[in-house]
């Protein structure tokens, strides 16, 4: 696979990703400044919303990795899969730019 790692994460993983998220988002806050993590964490909002839109459901990354691991292997369009793993990967780069701005 020339896309790398997380192109080929399957829905399995990518609801082990989903579900992380409010543990990640809490350990990633600790010393960032509020006004940032505020910013940072809207962003990852925004992303959590076009997942939820993708699948027919809320922005509670609970529910998103519920309806994610509830969802047949065939039911899968390509191009839905592709995208929540791109929104996978840009929650890891938010989670990881807030914990940055933390250890400053």
């Amino acid at each position: 696979d020339q896309h790398g790692a997380m192109s080929s994460a399957s829905p399995g993983d990518l609801a082990v990703t989903f579900r992380s998220v409010p543990r990640r988002l809490r350990e990633a806050h600790g010393d960032t400044p509020n006004d940032e993590f505020d910013r940072l964490s809207g962003d990852m909002n925004r992303l959590l919303g076009e997942a939820g839109r993708l699948l027919g459901t809320t922005a509670d990354p609970t529910r998103l990795a519920d309806t994610i691991a509830a969802t047949c292997a065939d039911a899968w369009s390509e191009a839905t899969l592709d995208r929540l793993r791109e929104i996978a990967l840009e929650l890891g780069q938010q989670l990881r730019k807030i914990t940055a701005a933390g250890e400053r």
